[in-house]
This record gives structure tokens, sequence and C-alpha cells, in this order.
């Protein structure tokens, strides 16, 4: 049995559409980190996005854990021209309603498409269970991608997906027993 503490990185404040745009986290609650810290189990390994809001939260949490090299295959869904724009400011409404209410093949202008951001971290997945079989991971990421993991877990569509909350610093626990994922727990904040 392999365990995923799947982490969302610290807030941002950002009030656009942060993808991969490499801006830093606001780490300044240290009760909430402290909390965080203790909730993970002990043992586990800590990998990241290589975002720095995602590497900088892993840092803050990692404590005597092992630290694993980022993962760029962990980042945030890639928006493109979209990328740090307001979803309400974006001169196309239609195509960017398409790509929320209908997630799949749907692309931002020079991004990825939900279906392509679901095979990257599922590539990062893939290999870190190849190379850390029966571990327990915690691995620090974004919305979009903790999101992926999550509908293959609970087997729902995507759209069903975008309906989960996971709030920045909260954990998602993720079980992979061989052949299954099982969520155990989705957006709990410590």
């Amino acid at each position: 049995m392999s365990r995923f503490f799947w982490v969302r990185h610290g807030p941002t404040h950002a009030r656009a559409m942060v993808g991969w745009s490499d801006i830093p986290a606001d780490l300044s609650d240290a009760a909430q980190i402290a909390r965080l810290t203790a909730h993970l189990p002990k043992n586990a390994l800590v990998v990241s996005s290589d975002l720095k809001r995602a590497t900088a939260t892993a840092d803050a949490i990692a404590g005597a854990r092992d630290r694993l090299p980022p993962d760029a295959d962990l980042r945030e869904i890639h928006f493109g021209a979209w990328e740090m724009q307001m979803f309400d400011r974006i001169s196309d409404q239609d195509h960017v309603r398409r790509f929320w209410d209908h997630p799949g093949d749907v692309r931002p202008p020079g991004g990825e498409s939900w279906h392509e951001v679901q095979a990257r971290v599922d590539r990062g997945v893939a290999r870190l269970l190849t190379a850390h079989p029966g571990r327990d991971i915690i691995a620090v990421a974004h919305f979009g991608a903790i999101l992926t993991q999550v509908q293959k877990a609970l087997r729902i569509d995507p759209y069903e997906a975008f309906g989960h909350r996971i709030d920045n610093l909260s954990v998602t626990e993720l079980h992979w027993d061989g052949s299954h994922w099982l969520a155990k727990g989705i957006n709990h904040v410590p």
C-alpha cells in the first residue's frame, strides 16, 4: 500500500488564473504550517512541483523527512495566454467557459487541456510509485494537479472533480492498493 498526502501549496493571494507563473507563496502563518507538519506522516518522502510556491511549502513542512527533487510533472494547469488574467477579463468568454464547464480536450490558447494535465500528473505519480513502492509520499502541488488525482480515485468525470474544494495548505489523502486508488480524505485542513 502506498499513501499519497497531496498538499496544496501556501496561498499566493493572486486574484487571477495562476498556472505556470512562478510566484511565491505566503507561508507566514507559522501555526498553520506547524499543524500541517505534525499531521503528516513522519517517515514520508516529500516531493513538490518545481514552481517556487510549491517548493517553498515543501521545504517549510519537510522537517527531517527525506526530500526528493522537485518534479515539473506536478505543476499546475498551464493556462497559456490566459495566465495571470482574471476570468471575466478574457476576451473569448465562450472559450473560457467551455474550458471550465466541459473540461477534457478544451485548452487555453498556448496552454493545456484537462486531459493533458491529467496525463502529465499521472506520469509523475507513476514514476514516484515505481521508484518508491509502498512508501508514504507527501506531494506538494497545485489545485488542478491534485484534482486530477481526486478524479481518478473517486472515478468521476472532470466536471465533478472541479466541484471539489482544495484549499491552500490542505491535505488530500489517496491510497494506492496496487490496483485501485482510494480517497481517504479530501481537503482536510489540519
